[in-house]
């Protein structure tokens, strides 16, 4: 047997053993037949991993099929290997580990967009990345969110904020619903870059750190993005009600801008300063 042959055995091998290992219920998947709650089956591993079931069957099976690098972090991500298990199956088909460095922050955006934010004041504000990153902000953003301040540039991403920090969760007392609001306009947006690098990374590390991420994520709910009401329970500006907008500047298309204008009748206005202390 030649060492190629060997390691798409071993890694038909490896893949069979966790996917039949996997709890069902961690992917809110009912028992299948005699009440079993372990095991995954391939069609379910190949919808999740965006290839036909033949071709995981082949993957299983070893046979030599030559998989793409995003093709087998998607099914690592799939399966949720470990970063050891996944540097092992990338090590078997004949790709490097990936570089274990710590993500870069965000660009600083151009100034007239900061100036925008600005501008906005005091309704807060603030730009977000293709990958949620918050890139900039403006004081009443900070003043509503001070955690913004305090994370490190690489650790300000928006769905890390609301599934990992107790402020955010105890501020939103609709956060089931804006939760899963929000993992359904990201997912909506990540279409052409699914397999990516950053994208994988990202839920890699989200899975990692919150069952609730994993639960919402499973649910493969998908929106685009809409204007809605938004009430925030502050620690000091009390109840805050707002309309949460988004613009996308035509000359820095690769940022979104997200404002929330108090609404009014609501007294929200009235205690926005307070934000700004």
């Amino acid at each position: 047997m030649s060492s190629n042959e060997a390691a798409r055995k071993e890694l038909g091998a490896f893949l069979r053993t966790k996917r039949t290992a996997a709890d069902r219920a961690d992917y809110e998947l009912p028992p299948v037949a005699r009440a079993r709650t372990k095991g995954l089956r391939r069609e379910e591993i190949a919808f999740l991993s965006g290839v036909s079931v033949t071709w995981y069957t082949w993957l299983e099976q070893g046979r030599d099929i030559n998989p793409s690098r995003q093709v087998i972090d998607a099914v690592a991500l799939n399966l949720r290997l470990s970063r050891a298990e996944h540097d092992y199956v990338l090590g078997l088909v004949g790709f490097s580990p990936s570089p274990r460095v710590v993500p870069l922050a965000p660009a600083p955006v151009p100034s007239h967009v900061q100036h925008l934010l600005d501008a906005l004041e005091p309704a807060p504000a603030f730009a977000l990345t293709p990958h949620w990153d918050i890139a900039a902000w403006n004081r009443s953003y900070a003043g509503l969110f001070p955690g913004v301040l305090a994370a490190p540039a690489e650790e300000r991403n928006l769905l890390l904020f609301v599934f990992t920090d107790d402020y955010v969760r105890a501020m939103l007392p609709d956060w089931e619903l804006t939760s899963r609001q929000f993992l359904a306009e990201y997912r909506a947006e990540t279409g052409s870059r699914v397999a990516g690098p950053a994208h994988v990374r990202l839920l890699e590390h989200l899975r990692a750190v919150s069952e609730d991420f994993s639960r919402a994520w499973d649910e493969h709910a998908v929106l685009r993005f809409a204007s809605r009401q938004r009430t925030f329970l502050h620690p000091e500006a009390g109840e805050l009600d707002f309309e949460q907008l988004g613009l996308v500047p035509q000359d820095a298309p690769e940022l979104s801008v997200v404002a929330y204008l108090p609404r009014e009748g609501t007294g929200t206005a009235a205690r926005l300063p307070l934000l700004l202390r």
